[in-house]
């Protein structure tokens, strides 16, 4: 990783991520996996410009999964890093609002 612009790599928007939104003001992300908490602290800030309170880290691993039309051939899903980000309550993420 060499810039703060490569450790978010995208929004993860879910309903459940949804509910964290509106609710408990905390935007969850996919990061890269050499990430670290304050250099994730450092780049929604900067990206976003908002205040950051705290930041949660979560590494989900590899899954295996089936084919549905060949049920033996077996799949295998890289795991990734994801964050959850709990922001100031008057700060939003735009990219994370409904169409308006």
């Amino acid at each position: 990783m060499t810039t703060i612009y490569d450790v978010l790599r995208r929004p993860i928007v879910t309903e459940k991520t949804n509910y964290l939104n509106s609710d408990l003001h905390q935007y969850v992300f996919e990061v890269a996996p050499d990430s670290s908490k304050t250099l994730i602290k450092d780049a929604i800030e900067l990206l976003f410009d908002v205040k950051v309170l705290n930041v949660n880290v979560i590494n989900l691993p590899a899954k295996r999964t089936r084919r549905a039309r060949n049920r033996q051939l077996r799949i295998r899903r890289s795991g990734y890093k994801k964050a959850v980000v709990t922001l100031a309550a008057s700060d939003t993420i735009p990219v994370f609002e409904g169409v308006k």
